[in-house]
């Protein structure tokens, strides 16, 4: 990826849940911002525009890069200088909700990602005590709308890529309808065919994804 769309990635590691719930992860991520803004690398600061960054996420890293775009959206980039955000790449985003999308309810027993697994990783990693409709979980709940609105304020494009086949399709889908009526500008990528996660076995699906990205950067340089 690094390679055809000629950016430099950053691959973040973060705590995991059961261990460190959320927003362990969050925290995390903010963390690894923080970090890259002081890397001490001549190469990096001569060949890297830092004013140019994305952050990018496939299933729960897709959740943790959405979470963290929120909080630099709302707290603004002035201490992550000289980074600039510019927008969010969600491949997949993992979210959910107390009451089933028809897409969690088609595919509940889907062989790669059954909606049994996915409850079971959010009461793993939600706070104790909290439910599928917690913030961290359904973007809609509670001021997760109000939040979206940030992203427009400070002008980031927003990718949203997902496959019919992927139990978890309507939420990406409803996120990418709450962000248009927020009037961010959002990019769609939804396919008929496909599961969740195959763009690690499929090979095909894997140089798509990573052509429709450059796409989205390239394009997002000409509106900026």
């Amino acid at each position: 990826m690094a390679d055809y769309i000629e950016a430099v990635v950053a691959s973040v590691d973060y705590r995991l849940a059961p261990d460190h719930r959320l927003p362990a992860a969050y925290e995390d991520a903010m963390e690894a911002l923080h970090w890259i803004k002081t890397l001490p690398d001549d190469w990096l600061r001569q060949f890297v525009d830092y004013s140019n960054c994305y952050l990018m996420g496939n299933s729960a890293g897709a959740t943790t890069a959405y979470h963290a775009g929120l909080r630099v959206a709302e707290e603004g980039q002035d201490d992550l200088k000289p980074m600039t955000i510019k927008g969010l790449i969600l491949r997949q985003p993992s979210f959910s909700g107390t009451q089933r999308a028809e897409s969690e309810m088609r595919l509940e027993k889907n062989p790669v990602f059954p909606m049994c697994v996915s409850d079971l990783l959010w009461e793993m990693a939600l706070p104790v005590g909290a439910n599928r409709d917690h913030e961290y979980c359904n973007p809609m709940a509670a001021r997760g709308p109000e939040k979206v609105e940030k992203m427009r304020e400070v002008g980031w494009r927003v990718m949203v890529s997902g496959n019919r086949g992927d139990p978890l399709f309507d939420r990406g889908k409803e996120l990418v309808r709450i962000m248009k009526e927020k009037r961010v500008k959002v990019v769609t990528d939804f396919v008929e065919q496909g599961t969740h996660g195959d763009q690690f076995v499929d090979p095909s699906v894997s140089s798509r994804l990573i052509r429709v990205v450059k796409h989205f950067i390239s394009s997002s340089n000409k509106c900026g």
